[in-house]
């Protein structure tokens, strides 16, 4: 029986047991399965929580909630108002899921997180009525890594469980076999890159061997409960913030011990490169499914477009992958057209190939995110310019540009860098893949301050480029160099390269418009 190429991920909180109000419906839980039907999805992994707040009617854990008298955290009130209502109603929402996803054909996976942190501890602090805000952080309890010492309490695994532990493995294990045992599930996913802070720092070398044991155990509870059913990880696709935290992912795919592995970048990064698993996967039986972030979290957009989630999709799929793990849409809940559009083409890279694309360098955003599971980029922005140094930033585009461009489909190549700290007397050169970008095809736009944003302020100037024929990305990697020649010599902080983004658009056909009225402005429309 072929395997699932298509897998969607749902926590099963956020747009869902948070949304609806108690008590909930039978026929409201069925919407996580009902909103993807008719959609490329082929398997939905339903997050189960961690060990200590889980989302079903368990025995071997605890229920979300479960020992809370008093909720300070209104939302979480809410959702375990839902659950113990479903569950007293005879609808353990685990079952109910099961049945309405194989009622119309989609697989099930039951995700596990192995690490969330201290929450129902933080819930409980929280009850004191002499409650400071950090009271949950001193807290420490007998199996939590800071409990040994020698980290620092803002470090972010100081409260993670301590997987040097056999308890804290055992309890785990007992509730996946309980999963395993109890519900008609197709196969089981580890979400390791939630929180991914199992041992202490100086404990990592002899953690790694302690997770590589315990991986071996679930995949042998998987495979003994029914062969058919198969292990997903979902892991950093980093392979140094792997390696950091003890996970040895590449070694797990030689073993055998994994049957799909799930590359997992925090942001949209079409550039990211998985050839490492792709390659360690080869004559194992392992599938290689890369997730596909929605998180843009730029001032401009907090997720991604439908013209970014083509251009990753399309990336992905032509490094040879098994499939794409759809990470973290639920966050567009309540789902609109926009959003089915997004969805039903990335399954289809063919369908994608003339479509407006959007490839865009990761760079920080609001919410940094942590170094374990920093974006797989070789080139990370921002990063400052020092008069007479070049700097190059690479990216990776999959269009075939020499062949639409023949068939007169290809509309506008546009490259735009933005540059901060920058003035109208810096001199400034750009190279892309060699040749030197003129300024007959510059538009320069000046947000050296700006008043409002649609998220949050960003200032500097955009240098937008319309690119010719001769200009246009190569297939495969590609790079452009920025070099600050002059430095306005009254200006005190360094210039930084923030933002690169290369947009391609597309004709239907040849001499076809791009909309009811189409009359081409020039470097205006840019």
């Amino acid at each position: 029986m072929a395997k699932p190429r298509i897998f969607y991920d749902h926590d099963g909180r956020h747009p869902l047991i948070y949304m609806y109000e108690p008590p909930m419906l039978k026929e409201e839980l069925e919407a996580a399965v009902d909103e993807l039907l008719g959609t490329p999805v082929e398997a939905l992994s339903l997050t189960l929580g961690d060990a200590q707040s889980l989302l079903y009617h368990s025995r071997a854990g605890q229920l979300w909630g479960q020992n809370i008298k008093k909720w300070p955290h209104l939302i979480w009130k809410r959702g375990h108002q839902n659950l113990t209502h479903l569950i007293k109603a005879g609808h353990d929402p685990l079952q109910v899921l099961c049945d309405k996803a194989h009622a119309h054909g989609l697989s099930f996976y039951a995700m596990l997180l192995p690490q969330q942190g201290p929450r129902e501890r933080m819930l409980k602090s929280w009850e004191n009525p002499r409650f400071a805000a950090d009271d949950w952080q001193c807290d420490l309890q007998p199996l939590e890594i800071g409990n040994k010492g020698g980290v620092d309490v803002q470090w972010p695994g100081y409260r993670a469980l301590d997987y040097a532990f056999a308890e804290v493995r055992e309890r785990n294990l007992q509730v996946i076999e309980e999963v395993l045992a109890r519900y008609p599930i197709d196969g089981f996913e580890l979400q390791l890159n939630y929180w991914p802070y199992y041992f202490h720092p100086d404990e990592v070398d002899d953690g790694t061997r302690i997770m590589t044991e315990w991986i071996g155990q679930v995949h042998a509870a998987v495979k003994r409960s029914d062969p058919q059913r198969e292990l997903v990880l979902r892991i950093p696709a980093d392979l140094h913030g792997c390696r950091a935290v003890g996970l040895e992912p590449l070694h797990w795919m030689r073993q055998g011990i994994v049957d799909a592995i799930v590359p997992e970048c925090s942001s949209v990064d079409p550039s990211a490169d998985f050839s490492a698993f792709v390659e360690a996967a080869k004559g194992r039986g392992c599938r290689v499914l890369p997730a596909l972030q929605n998180r843009v979290d730029s001032d401009r957009v907090g997720e991604g477009t439908i013209e970014m989630a083509r251009a990753g999709a399309c990336n992905y799929w032509a490094q040879d992958v098994d499939g794409i793990y759809i990470a973290h849409w639920f966050g567009s809940w309540p789902y609109a057209a926009n959003f089915y559009e997004k969805l039903r083409e990335v399954a289809y890279p063919e369908v994608m190939a003339t479509k407006d694309k959007v490839y865009r360098v990761p760079t920080e955003g609001n919410t940094p995110a942590k170094a374990a599971i920093a974006p797989n980029v070789a080139d990370p922005l921002p990063v400052e310019l020092a008069q007479g140094q070049a700097v190059q930033v690479g990216f990776t585009v999959s269009d075939d540009l020499k062949k639409w461009g023949k068939a007169k489909r290809v509309h506008v190549v546009i490259l735009r860098v933005r540059l901060q700290q920058t003035t109208e007397r810096d001199r400034l050169r750009f190279v892309f893949n060699g040749k030197e970008l003129s300024e007959a095809s510059l538009r320069k736009i000046n947000q050296m301050y700006v008043m409002d944003a649609p998220r949050y302020r960003v200032f500097g100037y955009w240098f937008v480029f319309r690119l010719d024929a001769k200009q246009w990305p190569v297939r495969g990697r590609n790079v452009l160099e920025v070099e600050l020649l002059k430095r306005d010599g009254q200006a005190l902080p360094a210039v930084r390269l923030r933002d690169v983004e290369l947009e391609i658009k597309y004709l239907m056909g040849k001499n076809y418009h791009r909309g009811l009225i189409d009359v081409d402005l020039g470097p205006d429309e840019l």
